[in-house]
């Protein structure tokens, strides 16, 4: 083999060398550049998932500071606590003493505006949408009570919620009734719970001012959220388009 025949065939295989290198760079580039669409697919998931949230949020405290102000304006004084998720009823709206869950006769056009209000706020513009569950939870104070065969403040509680639940499904029609509010999913949205004294509003409870505090109802408003399997989801299609 003359000289010039063998540096013709070191010249052929370093081109093909260079051919397969650009080859296998390529395909690497590819690799690298389906990882980083799917990268951007996910943080886009991501980032919508957030904005739901923060949409559902400003949602959520825009319903209990119009539900505070119309309520104003019927003379109907509530308090929204400090992380807007949570409308309070106060004792001396519906008149709960000591012992006592059921809501008296001169409390009852309070008790009525209130739901009234309520489902008008939560209806407008199809915001019910953005709720997972509104909670009616009772309270109470401190005081041990041995009534209601033995349920004791859990069942004080609780009966309060149910006798506010009640009072709205009897006073209200179906417009303006929150217990026939539905969720997104066709569930009803509105819930009933008791806690007793295990929430406490205040931090003492040495005078009845204090313990009376504490006879209330809550409305708490929870949001739609992205559930464990949805980020599971969003995970595995990741994960997925970086095996393909």
């Amino acid at each position: 083999m003359s000289f010039s025949d063998l540096m013709s065939a070191l010249l052929l295989v370093f081109i093909l060398a260079v051919v397969v290198l650009v080859l296998q760079l390529m395909q690497k580039q590819d690799e690298l550049e389906g990882q980083r669409e799917a990268f951007a697919d996910q943080q886009t998931e991501f980032t919508n998932q957030i904005g739901t949230l923060q949409e559902a949020e400003l949602v959520r405290e825009q319903i209990l500071s119009e539900i505070q102000a119309e309520l104003a304006g019927h003379g109907i004084a509530v308090r929204i606590s400090e992380n807007n998720t949570v409308l309070s009823i106060p004792s001396e709206l519906l008149g709960f003493d000591s012992g006592a869950y059921v809501i008296k006769p001169e409390y009852q056009h309070v008790a009525t505006t209130i739901g009234s209000v309520i489902a008008s706020v939560v209806s407008k513009d199809d915001r019910s949408r953005y709720l997972d569950t509104v909670f009616v939870e009772g309270h109470t104070d401190i005081e041990a009570f041995n009534g209601l065969d033995g349920m004791g403040n859990w069942g004080l509680s609780t009966f309060r919620a149910i006798s506010l639940w009640q009072h709205w499904g009897a006073a209200l029609p179906a417009g303006s009734n929150p217990a026939l509010l539905v969720a997104s999913d066709g569930r009803s949205l509105f819930s009933v719970s008791g806690y007793g004294e295990t929430r406490p509003a205040t931090a003492t409870q040495a005078t009845e001012a204090e313990r009376a505090l504490n006879r209330r109802i809550d409305i708490r408003f929870t949001i739609v959220r992205p559930s464990a399997q949805d980020l599971i989801d969003i995970q595995e299609q990741f994960e997925g388009s970086l095996e393909r």
